[in-house]
């Protein structure tokens, strides 16, 4: 997994926390087809589940400018007929409209939690309406809406820990999966999953080459075992004390309550 544990806030907030994306930054990185994520993403593309557009809206100045960032990733063949671009990239996309302050498109196989089909056309506070503890975020999407419109590049990163190795986390497709069931904290975190989102703003224009007021979000989702990617004791003293810090709703929403007193454990022995 491609994370650095200093996007792992302390104390840890509900908010946007972009920043920019470096000059060799990439949005996008190609999809292996031998991995669990593109297995996963397959099933949801034969579904037919992964596209969902708003009727009237057409996607066509965001697929160039995603076919663009493509080729800078090594991306081949994503404005050819018949590609599936759920099976091309790695990351999940929608398309942020600051025209109308929604979300008209999105082709996601992956969500972590949520259903695509259910937030297809509301407004980016309305998406993130049962997000707890989230005022911070609710006064940024003007301010974020206005930097999706502006050109610019962005990216951020948002972490949490899960009972479940399953990229796709559709609360329908999806049973969630219970925490486990043993007293051992260190039995416990081997049984958990560091679940990262790398998210990122890319910049839609128009046929001029003009900024359109639409960028391409990014979501990049990553999966590693818990044990494994904590790897040293400065890691597990910054999860410890991002968890440490979480509010009581933030537990709740993120299904983090029952798991806190055993990962703190865990973390605590590891910390030396």
């Amino acid at each position: 997994m491609d994370f650095d544990f200093k996007h792992v806030g302390v104390p840890f907030r509900m908010q946007p926390g972009l920043s920019r994306l470096p000059s060799d930054g990439l949005h996008l990185r190609p999809l292996d087809p031998a991995s669990a994520l593109y297995r996963e993403k397959l099933a949801v593309s034969k579904a037919g589940a992964a596209h969902h557009v708003v009727p009237g809206f057409d996607p066509a100045d965001a697929l160039v400018s995603i076919g663009l960032q493509g080729r800078k990733a090594g991306i081949r063949g994503l404005a050819q007929p018949g590609y599936k671009l759920e099976l091309s990239v790695a990351q999940d996309l929608a398309v942020l409209d600051a025209a109308t302050g929604t979300v008209p498109w999105m082709c996601v196989c992956v969500p972590s939690g949520w259903a695509p089909e259910d937030k297809l056309g509301l407004s980016l506070a309305a998406i993130h309406a049962p997000v707890a503890d989230n005022q911070a975020l609710a006064a940024a999407w003007p301010t974020l809406m206005r930097m999706a419109a502006g050109g610019g590049h962005w990216q951020r990163h948002v972490w949490t820990i899960s009972p479940s190795p399953r990229y796709d986390q559709h609360p329908r497709r999806r049973a969630p999966l219970a925490w486990p069931q043993t007293g051992d904290p260190s039995d416990f975190a081997r049984q958990c999953y560091l679940r990262v989102e790398r998210q990122t703003l890319l910049p839609v224009h128009d046929t001029h080459g003009q900024p359109k007021a639409q960028a391409v979000f990014t979501i990049d989702v990553m999966v590693e075992a818990l044990a494994s990617a904590v790897s040293t004791p400065a890691q597990a003293q910054r999860l410890h004390a991002a968890l440490l810090s979480m509010s009581d709703p933030v537990l709740v929403y993120k299904n983090l309550a029952p798991a806190r007193a055993p990962l703190l454990q865990w973390l605590s022995s590891t910390q030396g």
